[in-house]
Parts: C-alpha cells; structure tokens; sequence
C-alpha cells in the first residue's frame, strides 16, 4: 500500500492506493513522510490539481471498489450526477430503483464513501436543497460545490 498527503482548497488530503487502484481518500491529512513514487498516486494527485483548478469535471482514475452491494449501486449512481449540479437522497434512491423512504440507507451509503471528491457524494443533498451532513464537514461540502457552480451556495 502506497500513501501520499496533497495539500487542497479543502485541506490536507490522504491518497492511498494497493494494487494498481486508488482506495481511500481522507480528510484532514497532516504530511508525514517522504513522498513515494506510485503511478496511482501520481494520476490522482494530477486529477484532483486539476479538478481544484476548476479544469476537470471528472475523474478518470483506476478505484478499489470495496463495500456491499448497495454501498456499490449508490456509488455508481453518484458518478451519473453531473459536475455542478446536486441531487437530493430521496432522488438518488429513486434514481436506483428505490422508493424515497430508503434514503436514509443513501446517506449511509454516502458516509461510508471511501473516495470523497473521487465519487462526488458531495453532491447529495437534502430533499429541500439544503447541505446536510458530509463526512469532511458541511463547510467542506459547501467549498465543493460552489467550486463546481459558484453561487449554488
């Protein structure tokens, strides 16, 4: 397993990746170590510049897919949600297949997203459009969005 901090406009950053594939991103990286050469790591760190600078809307990169099924279904679903633009859980849900109820089930799904930004869980938001919880913070969150769409928030 490989592991490299990026600094961002929403933070510290933690990339790691094993075997080829990108798996986990964290918030609230602090460096630590010295910087090791890994062609994952290398694309991503280049994307999220990129997506940052407002120059990329999506990502085109190797991801682990690790989780239930559903968590695999929901994540997939956010992917189809176009750079800019926010959805509600209740519409995720609907999106697959669901009815509204199981949108708390999204949320979970959302919260336990390994690849923030990556798979933009950011973009779910409440059934009347407000930003609700979010695993880096609500103001991180907010950060996102109206980088994708300056005065959605």
């Amino acid at each position: 397993m490989s592991t490299r901090w990026i600094d961002s406009p929403i933070g510290g950053l933690r990339l790691h990746a094993s075997a080829g594939l990108l798996t986990r991103i964290e918030f609230d990286a602090e460096p630590v170590g010295r910087r090791v050469a890994d062609p994952v790591l290398d694309l991503a760190e280049e994307q999220l510049a990129a997506y940052f600078a407002g120059e990329r809307h999506e990502f085109d990169l190797p991801l682990a897919n690790d989780g239930t099924e559903f968590q695999k279904k929901v994540w997939g679903e956010l992917h189809r949600i176009p750079y800019g633009e926010t959805a509600s859980y209740a519409e995720v849900a609907r999106r697959l297949g669901y009815e509204p109820v199981v949108s708390r089930a999204v949320g979970a799904a959302n919260g336990a997203n390994p690849l923030p930004v990556v798979v933009p869980c950011h973009r779910v938001v409440g059934a009347d459009g407000s930003l609700t919880g979010y695993a880096g913070g609500v103001e991180r969150k907010r950060t996102l969005l109206a980088l994708e769409r300056p005065g959605l928030f």
